[in-house]
């Protein structure tokens, strides 16, 4: 799936460089970059953004270590375990965009004193084995004082299936992502609880990287990159939600603006987006403690060696 977005120029103006992005999903909770995509902030910054979507941070992180793609935006995750598996010229995280996870605990009746210690013994339909989303999900419980060894937690379903499952039948709650989670309200075969955002804390879930080189090579692009960006994340934070629908509605045709409304207005509520692309030392350490818990962290991973602020804090100030 490719996304080419060209600008119309006079031909006076000058030419459009084209940064080629993998995203891990196209997904609402990644709204801020649609608005810079919709609000023709790239081409403001003289680039042409070739998008295309992964579908999955193996893929994403594949691209962009071939040089299919220039830039990449996953799970910083991913650029972890490719630095301890001793990459060469490796992925260093340059932006964040999302402080929180996307995910919620949807259940099959609504309450307001919804408690993990809940989950005790239920069916719960999580995520793939060793995937950032389920291991948020099991750090929350630990958190809240529920071993996931508790809780029955089904890892076998696609993970774009489980909602389906749920609506089927399958399991006492379900982890899900947007729009599945709104789906199954508005369906009422199931509720919102809980945020595993909220629960988890800030954290990097998602970043910008690109390869040690292509940076060094394109210091230039990649501010320029960052600029366009932050004036997305500026425009969703001085914007309400319905604002901010309206203006990324041609990029989910399939969802139409009332429910893609009320999904932004779930994400902006719980503080998804922060006003700046700065991925912060704190926020880096709590997905290292995540990853070592989860028994996935193979080796040190240096926050100087795979984090680069400079470009985001430039854009911040801009």
């Amino acid at each position: 799936m490719s996304f080419p977005l060209c600008a119309c120029k006079s031909d006076d103006s000058k030419a459009l460089t084209t940064v080629k992005l993998n995203e891990v999903a196209h997904s609402i909770f990644y709204a801020p970059m649609y608005v810079a995509i919709e609000k023709g902030y790239f081409e403001d910054e003289g680039i042409e953004l070739s998008l295309t979507t992964g579908f999955g941070a193996d893929k994403t992180m594949a691209a962009v270590v071939s040089g299919d793609a220039d830039v990449g935006f996953m799970g910083t995750e991913a650029s972890i375990y490719a630095y301890t598996e001793g990459a060469k010229d490796h992925v260093i995280n340059f932006a964040q965009l999302t402080q929180r996870a996307g995910n919620f605990v949807v259940a099959r009746e609504n309450t307001d004193s919804f408690s993990y210690e809940d989950m005790i013994g239920k069916d719960v339909l999580g995520g793939r084995a060793g995937g950032t989303p389920e291991m948020v999900y099991e750090y929350v419980l630990r958190e809240n004082g529920v071993s996931p060894s508790e809780v029955k937690i089904d890892q076998s379903i696609d993970f774009g299936s489980t909602a389906a499952a749920f609506s089927g039948g399958q399991g006492d709650y379900t982890i899900e992502f947007e729009p599945s989670a709104t789906a199954l309200e508005q369906s009422g075969d199931g509720y919102v609880v809980a945020s595993i955002g909220v629960d988890s804390g800030y954290l990097p879930y998602t970043a910008f990287c690109a390869k040690e080189s292509y940076l060094k090579e394109n210091a230039d692009l990649i501010q320029h990159f960052t600029n366009a960006l932050q004036k997305g994340m500026d425009y969703v934070a001085g914007h309400s939600p319905e604002e901010i629908a309206s203006v990324i509605v041609p990029q989910f045709s399939e969802t139409d603006l009332k429910t893609l409304t009320l999904i932004v207005s779930r994400y902006y509520d719980q503080e998804t987006w922060n006003t700046d692309l700065i991925l912060r030392e704190e926020g880096y350490d709590l997905m290292l403690t995540i990853l070592e818990e989860s028994g996935v962290l193979s080796g040190a991973a240096p926050y100087e060696d795979l984090v680069n602020t400079d470009f985001a804090e430039k854009a911040s100030t801009l």
